[in-house]
Order: structure tokens, then sequence, then C-alpha cells
């Protein structure tokens, strides 16, 4: 084996945390030796903490002293808590997410979608699109130690884009892929909105069809090459007042008749409204038409209801979007997505149709809360094992170590008094106590407390499962 050299700690070890390891350290040296695992010249435990040990370090008598482990006048009390509009996630918590994601990734499989995942960490032009797009305004970028601009993620779509660009022909279409992943976004803050984010995304690449929007604007001779200003500007309904977005959607160039226009489609909630602007043979009214049909063949019409005013604000959607809410509508969007067919050329890919969904983690959950459907996700643990003597410590590992083999969750519990075990079985939800005892070991048997039934028996080891 190698000889490994453990270099100077400085910054993360303090006198004072050492002290209490003087009484180990003669062991430690020589384990560390045994092992041909040698201290750097500058690092010696021993002469740390106390100058006339023995030093483990190989350095000459020569060498300078190391320089303080800690300045006492630089040291200050950190803030505990995680950055604003983030997260820690406790066992409790981490349990919800888990089960959570257990039911993102079951929908997905039963529609034979596949995972995927992309690097937290992505190139900043990846998410850089239209000036004034609101993500945009919300990235968390900043320049690496190569220079080069990054950026967290705000979203997943963006990647999937990359990664199909990426693998070129050698898929084979439709895709149907999967995600669950962390994004970011520097906003302002509000129920079930935070800057840091889960994110379930579902998308199909390679199928087709256009947008409503889109076709309004034709109606009104609005060149293409302003709809995802337009569309920016949209989104804002319902954030600010009426006459600001028409002040708006003049500056970028629609006129007071095209303003006028668009804003009555956008307030319709009636398909048939909508056909009577349009009229029937317009493709998106056809679109829709049959996004309906669809509907009502896969048994949730019921759920959908058609609203002109959802748009979305990421501009490189080019057909249908649509958002889900509870029907209280007390909350912001649970979901959103749609149809974005030229996202791929934004990267210099080619045009491949496709269509998805983002399905945040925040939103659901305190949806969930609210409705009381969020099931019974407590601690539990199968077995308990616990040693009544020190001596029977290496029994009880083997033990524990068996039933792990055999698939389940077990405890174990060392240096305790048998009371303490009881109140932790009890806290953890075991279902059963295994006890290790002396007699017993001796005639290869073991003692088993059932924790619900509280029925105690004894067993041989080598029957117990």
């Amino acid at each position: 084996m190698a000889a490994l050299t453990l270099q100077t700690l400085r910054p993360r070890l303090s006198f004072s945390s050492l002290k209490p390891l003087h009484p180990y350290l003669p062991r430690l040296s020589e384990a560390l030796a045994l092992y041909k695992i040698h201290l750097a010249p500058r690092f010696s435990l021993l002469r740390l903490c106390h100058s006339s040990s023995a030093a483990v370090t190989t350095a000459s008598e020569d060498s300078p002293p190391p320089s303080p482990l800690v300045n006492a006048s630089e040291t200050s009390v950190i803030d505990v808590n995680p950055p604003r509009g983030t997260r820690d996630f406790l066992p409790d918590d981490m349990r919800l997410r888990n089960w959570l994601f257990e039911n993102f990734r079951e929908v997905s499989r039963m529609l034979a979608f596949e995972e995927v995942d992309f690097p937290v960490l992505e190139s900043e032009a990846l998410f850089i699109r239209k000036a004034g797009e609101e993500i945009t305004e919300q990235l968390y970028s900043f320049e690496d130690k190569g220079g080069r601009r990054v950026a967290l993620r705000p979203e997943l779509t963006p990647s999937l884009a990359r990664l199909v660009i990426q693998q070129g022909k050698s898929i084979s279409l439709p895709l149907k892929w999967f995600a669950i992943g962390q994004c970011w976004r520097y906003e302002r803050m509000t129920r079930g909105r935070r800057r840091e984010h889960y994110q379930w995304n579902m998308d199909i690449i390679g199928t087709s069809r256009v947008r409503v929007l889109q076709a309004v604007l034709q109606s009104y001779s609005v060149p293409e090459k302003l709809f995802s200003k337009v569309c920016i500007i949209i989104d804002k309904i319902g954030k600010i007042p009426t006459e600001e977005i028409e002040k708006e959607l003049m500056l970028v160039g629609l006129s007071l008749e095209a303003v006028k226009g668009l804003l009555q489609v956008l307030s319709l909630k009636s398909l048939s409204k909508l056909e009577e602007v349009l009229g029937a043979e317009g493709e998106a009214v056809s679109d829709l038409k049959k996004l309906f049909s669809l509907a009502e063949d896969y048994g949730y019409s019921q759920w959908i209801v058609f609203d002109a005013s959802v748009v979305r604000g990421l501009a490189y959607y080019t057909g249908i979007v649509f958002e889900a809410f509870d029907r209280e509508g007390k909350l912001r969007a649970i979901c959103g997505g749609g149809r974005y067919d030229r996202l791929l050329s934004v990267f210099g890919g080619e045009d491949i149709p496709a269509c998805g969904f983002g399905f945040g983690d925040a939103v659901i959950v305190e949806l969930l809360k609210e409705k009381g459907l969020v099931p019974d996700l407590t601690r539990k643990v199968d077995d308990i094992v616990f040693p009544l003597d020190m001596e029977l410590e290496g029994p009880a590992s083997k033990v524990a170590s068996s039933l792990r083999q055999q698939g389940r969750s077990v405890d174990l519990v060392e240096d305790k008094r048998l009371k303490w075990v009881f109140k932790h079985a009890e806290r953890i939800n075991a279902s059963r106590l295994i006890l290790v005892g002396s007699s017993e070991w001796q005639r290869g048997m073991v003692r088993v407390k059932n924790l619900a039934t509280r029925e105690e028996y004894e067993i041989k080891v080598d029957e117990l499962e």
C-alpha cells in the first residue's frame, strides 16, 4: 500500500478541539503507522496537545513551529439558519420529500417515461434568451475561476434541450423523459414560492401543433418577431394594472386596436367564444378542440377549463400552454407547461416538436397539508438489537448484521439502560426488541419482545428472521 500523507488542517482544527483526544493519541499514532499513514511535518497531534509528548511527525527539530490554528480575534458567531429562501430537510421533512418523489416516479413509470438528470450548475447562456423575461432576471449566476459565466439552473427544460442536442442522431424519437431536480431563482417569496425548490419535469420530444396567442396576433397583422415580447407582457396580467399592460404592449409595437382585441380575447373563458373570434377553421381552435376531445377520452375533462389568458412567462412556448391550480384558487400554480417546438434551435440544434411541464414540490406540499392528505410518515424501524452486557456487543453486532442481510431495518443500541431502550423503541416505532443476554447466548438463543403485542419469547439465533 502506498504511503498517504495527511496535509495541514489548520482551517479545521483548534487546540481546544484536540485536547480531549490526548489520552488516545499514542494509540492513534500507532494505528496510523500500521496503515502507512504519516502526518505531514507541520501537523503533529501530540505536539499540539502537550509539549512534552513524543512527536509523531517526521519533521526535523529545525522545522519552523506551526502557525496558530485559530486567531481568536477573528472568530465570530455563525448564523445557523440556511440562506433566506432555502430549506434544511430534517428526517421528518426528508420522509415527506421522499414520499412525494416516489409518487412522481411511480406516475412517470406508469406512463413509460425514463428518468434523466443534469448538472445543477449550467452555462449562463443556456438561460439568457429574451431581455425582460422574468427568469433571466432571477438567475443565481456568477463567473467561475476559469472566467466562464455559469448559473444555478432556474428550471430543467433548457438542460433537457441541451442533452437532446448532445445526443444527436443516436436517440430514437419520440423521447419520453422525466427528471426531478433542484432549481434556483432569486425572486420575491410568497406562500409556496421559495428561492430554491425541487421540480418534477415530464417531457415528450417528437410531436407537433400551434398556440392561440399566435393566431390572435396574426389576425391583427402583428409580426411574429414580437411574439416572445408579447408573451412576457401578457404573463403580467393579474400582477400589474390593465392600464400598465396596455402601455407596455403599445411600447413594443402593437396598435391600440390590436391591444384592445388581444385583451378581449384573453378574457374569454369559453372555447365557443374563441371560435367566434378566430373562426372554426383556424389551426389554434382546431388544436384546442382536439385537446378537449382527448381529455374526454382519457377521463379527465372535468378537471380542465379553457382560459385564454394563460400564456406562461417563458418565451420559448409555441403551442397550447396550461397551468394547474387548487380548486379554491388560494395558492399559486401547482404546475405549468406547454408546447415548445423551437427551443432546440435557440441552442444551435434542429427544431424538434416537444411538450412538457414542470411540477414544483413547494405548492403541492402546502396543499396536501392543508387538505390533510399527507399520509402517516413517522419513522419506523423493524428491530432494535440490544446487548445486556458490554461483553456481548460482538454477538449483538452479528445478530444485527444477519437481520440486515435479510432486508430488515435494524438499530443496534449499545451502552444504554434498558429503560432508555424501551423509550427509544417507542420513539422510532420499532416492531421488535431483540435482547442479547449471556445465558441465552451460551445456548445459542436470543430473547425477542414483540412491541405491539407485548409477547416475549426465546428463539435460536439461526432461526431469527
